[in-house]
């Protein structure tokens, strides 16, 4: 279902996915995944390009998983890196509030970039034409990109096979907008609108099985909307569960302090569920351990 001009590189959940597009002796790259695979991501770039020159890096959004290889991509390539109009000056300032580094206890390289691309832009791809899609939700200045003549759409977090990224912007509180959730609820309306054979996510594989996967995501925000406190504790478990894909392994004795010191991690809990840091990392912990992400040996938390 993919042009021979386009290429996914599936990664894990710690790094988001490349999409590669092929241009002649010239090629363009969508998201750089994690800081800590960025030697991995250079080398994979290296072989997937076979000589060509990188010439542009496009950010889908600002979260670390697709902006942390960014620096080192740039360094090993020379690219330049279009970002979001909306992350413009976050970027440039490097806001690490903003970008939800700190809160988040995640990490990514500074970088700088050379150019902005808004919603309703269009841009040449692969030799196919591409246009920009506000996904606010997951990320409020988020991007997806379209083409309708192939009826590909690259989602990135606003869509997944089996769901979307954590609705952090609902839990961060943006009343001007209306909330994450019904940002969320109006993206997967305008995305189910367009004319979609082949999605490709920012993480897992390309899908064909559009329908299905709009009908898993709407189930899924309709949950949320439904007990925000569901929102709440899967937002903090999948933190958790992304801190251990980096560091590996963590102390289980040692979780309620890792929580307490992420503010995201405090300021949701005091605000919707009010637990004291050792029953709630107690309750993560078994959550996470239940549906096989994490594992217990010998109370060392070891990601799965």
């Amino acid at each position: 279902m993919l042009p021979g001009s386009l290429l996914v590189l599936e990664r894990g959940w710690l790094s988001s996915n490349n999409i590669v597009f092929l241009e002649g002796d010239q090629a363009a790259l969508i998201d750089s995944g994690y800081v800590s695979h960025a030697s991995q991501t250079v080398a994979l770039l290296q072989h997937a390009l076979g000589g060509r020159r990188l010439t542009r890096l496009l950010n889908t959004h600002s979260h670390s998983d697709h902006i942390g290889g960014n620096a080192a991509v740039t360094d090993a390539f020379g690219c330049r890196v279009i970002v979001p109009q909306g992350i413009d000056a976050t970027i440039a300032e490097w806001d690490e509030e903003a970008l939800l580094l700190s809160p988040l206890g995640q990490s990514a390289a500074r970088f700088r970039h050379d150019a902005t691309i808004a919603a309703g832009d269009e841009r040449e791809l692969g030799g196919l034409n591409w246009r920009a899609i506000a996904v606010p939700g997951h990320d409020m200045d988020a991007l997806a990109f379209h083409n309708p003549e192939r009826r590909i759409l690259i989602s990135g977090d606003a869509l997944w096979r089996n769901g979307f990224g954590v609705i952090f912007s609902e839990l961060l509180g943006h009343p001007e907008d209306g909330g994450g959730l019904k940002a969320a609820r109006e993206t997967l309306d305008a995305l189910a609108r367009l004319p979609v054979e082949v999605v490709i996510p920012g993480h897992g594989a390309p899908f064909v099985e559009v329908d299905d996967a709009f009908e898993r995501a709407y189930r899924r925000l309709a949950a949320f909307e439904q007990d925000i406190d569901l929102l709440v504790r899967h937002a903090l478990k999948v933190i958790l569960a992304f801190a251990l894909l980096e560091r590996r392994q963590l102390p289980r004795a040692d979780l309620p302090a890792f929580l307490s010191r992420l503010s995201f991690c405090q300021s949701v809990n005091a605000r919707y569920l009010k637990l004291d840091n050792a029953v709630l990392a107690h309750e993560l912990a078994r959550d996470l351990i239940r549906v096989g992400t994490l594992r217990d040996e010998q109370g060392m938390l070891v990601a799965v």
